[in-house]
């Protein structure tokens, strides 16, 4: 795109309703997940404070924030290789001395100034001494209460700090899913959880069931794709049909991959539409005998995995549904590599996927 057409298209972001800003933000995520970026730590050039003044600084910035000494930098480099500037997204930035103890950068494009976390769900979030508690948290999947008593906050507090530190993984996601791709639908129980008023039923009080047999309005429909690397993509969907699906995994899987499905009249329909190399299996855990190697048992697998862990929150409230599977998907994403920084740059839109890409 050309700078003049790119201007326009900024132009017009603020005429986007806050829907559309959504679709913006997803379909942004998921290019720059395939972007390959280089560490700018030869790059960025230091214009601020001396050398070991600077050092000394550093070091009191990451005993006061409770995080490693370098990650807040190493944040703050990941951010301006990837995104650029927060203001303009120019890439000409330089060390501008620190500020609140964090580093501070100035575009000179445009002349401003910012912090690793501008423009991030972190940005003017207190207490960075006890980030860490809440990224141990996250990782152990503990209750609201639990976490206020380990990061010692209010429990209010505690859940608002839980949707500020997800809420940018809900655009991390693989930019693709390649190879042999598994996907089928679950559903979970519609919730009004912390809506007190203006039901559009009776409450079920302390009943966790559905009021009607079998699948009905009060079961909310989630697609799950995985390819055998296990990277994942998922989608609460409004209703059950190919073109929910197609919006939630189209352009995600390429013609060429090998699609496996139990034949649902909806994914069935979103294969041959996206025009799809699609595996119809008999049955869960049956895979073709003359094609053992495709079959749906890892989505099926990751449907238990992903039911058995929401079961702990005693219900979520179906608003917050896309956010709690952004939650399973980092958990599943990261494996071994579970670790509070992890959560921690994932909150500042620096999610598993995207580190994945990182040189």
């Amino acid at each position: 795109m050309d700078d003049e057409t790119f201007g326009v298209w900024r132009a017009g972001i603020g005429l986007l309703s806050s829907a559309q800003r959504g679709l913006a933000f997803h379909d942004l995520a998921l290019a720059e997940a395939n972007d390959p970026v280089e560490f700018l730590d030869a790059a960025i050039e230091d214009v601020g404070q001396g050398g070991s003044d600077a050092a000394q600084a550093e070091a009191l910035a990451g005993a006061s924030s409770g995080c490693a000494p370098d990650l807040l930098s190493q944040v703050g480099q990941d951010r301006i290789g990837r995104f650029g500037c927060p203001h303009c997204g120019g890439h000409d930035v330089g060390r501008w001395g620190r500020a609140n103890a964090l580093p501070r950068y100035r575009c000179k494009g445009c002349r401003k100034t910012f912090s690793p976390l501008t423009g991030t769900p972190l940005a003017g979030l207190r207490y960075r001494e006890r980030w860490m508690d809440q990224a141990e948290a996250l990782i152990s999947g503990e209750s609201v209460a639990k976490a206020a008593e380990r990061c010692r906050i209010d429990p209010t507090t505690a859940f608002r700090w839980r949707h500020r530190f997800l809420s940018a993984l809900n655009f991390d996601k693989p930019g693709s899913l390649s190879g042999i791709v598994e996907a089928d639908e679950t559903f979970v129980l519609e919730s009004f959880k912390g809506k007190h008023r203006d039901l559009p039923r009776p409450p079920r009080k302390r009943g966790g069931k559905a009021g009607k047999r079998g699948l009905s309005n009060e079961q909310i429909p989630v697609i799950v794709a995985r390819d055998r690397t296990g990277a994942t993509l998922d989608a609460v969907l409004p209703r059950l049909d190919a073109h929910s699906i197609m919006a939630a995994l189209g352009g995600a899987i390429a013609p060429a991959t090998d699609f496996c499905c139990d034949g649902g009249t909806a994914i069935t329909a979103f294969a041959r539409e996206a025009k799809l190399k699609l595996h119809v299996l008999p049955a869960p855990g049956h895979p073709k005998p003359e094609a053992p190697e495709l079959h749906i048992n890892n989505v099926n697998a990751y449907h238990g995995r992903l039911k058995e862990w929401i079961r702990r929150f005693h219900g979520v409230a179906t608003k917050n549904l896309p956010t709690y599977l952004s939650w399973r998907r980092t958990i599943e994403a990261l494996g071994d590599r579970m670790k509070p920084e992890a959560w921690i740059m994932g909150a500042a839109a620096i999610g598993p996927y995207q580190q994945l890409t990182q040189i």
